[in-house]
């Protein structure tokens, strides 16, 4: 089986940091596990941060997405369990980091996540990539693979313009790389209703990206913010906190958006 025959593969992406991206990768992951939805998801960032974020300690990210990427190593041999039923991870580790060097001397660089994958993700409904904070070959990577693209927003002053670059990025990848690259939604986190400039950034992300833009906001919540240092996604963590809730309506709508005939 071939990548997007039937399962869905989506890259959470946003070259600036501190967005929510890997939050977002985690919960969103776990909240579709949870509605009996197969999932793997892919840490194509070197920090490691949703590997942590999973519970998944170093000794056993031995063998990683580098490994796959670069050294070799078998879809099956770099894939773990988590504690999350019906989610899987492909761990990143250390060497990550100078991946992006070694790629560069490879003919097809952008296609070795997409060759990797292909033919090994068929038993999931679906694959989140999260990738790296930067616009570089391993995010190049994500944005090949992928059907779709996820973009976490932070409610602040310079949002808009970030995301444009991005956006210019994934009309650059569909155009070189990947023509059925769609972006499958821009999801406003850190938001916060006591702040005007919470209200402000989201009017001027609806009014610029229509439908485009999750109708779910995650909102500012410190039950969010504490759940990674317990290596939980913070549905786990807190079910009930406001946070668990947005992410929970996040995959309603995601899951909304992935059906057959539904356009955005």
């Amino acid at each position: 089986m071939k990548l997007g025959e039937k399962h869905k593969i989506i890259a959470i992406a946003n070259q600036k940091g501190g967005v929510g991206k890997t939050t977002t990768a985690i919960n969103l992951a776990t909240a579709l596990a949870a509605v009996q939805k197969r999932v793997l998801v892919v840490d194509l960032d070197p920090q490691g941060n949703a590997s942590t974020g999973l519970g998944i300690g170093s000794s056993d990210r031995e063998e990683n997405i580098y490994h796959l990427l670069i050294g070799g190593a078998g879809f099956e041999s770099v894939v773990v369990t988590t504690d999350i039923p019906g989610m899987s991870l492909i761990p990143s580790g250390l060497d990550l980091a100078g991946a992006e060097v070694e790629l560069i001397g490879l003919d097809d660089r952008v296609y070795q996540l997409k060759q990797a994958l292909d033919g090994g993700v068929s038993g999931f409904d679906f694959v989140l990539i999260d990738c790296p904070p930067t616009l570089g070959l391993l995010t190049l990577n994500g944005l090949t693979a992928a059907q779709s693209v996820l973009v976490p927003l932070q409610c602040e002053f310079y949002a808009l313009e970030g995301v444009s670059h991005l956006v210019k990025t994934i009309e650059r990848v569909r155009a070189s790389y990947n023509p059925a690259l769609k972006i499958q939604g821009i999801v406003l986190t850190m938001f916060d209703r006591r702040n005007n400039l919470s209200d402000s950034v989201e009017l001027e992300v609806r009014g610029h990206f229509g439908d485009k833009v999750y109708e779910t906001v995650i909102p500012r919540n410190v039950r969010v913010s504490e759940a990674p240092s317990f290596g939980k996604p913070v549905l786990l963590y807190d079910t009930s906190c406001a946070g668990s809730q947005a992410y929970i309506h996040l995959a309603s709508e995601v899951l909304k958006r992935e059906q057959p005939g539904v356009a955005v």
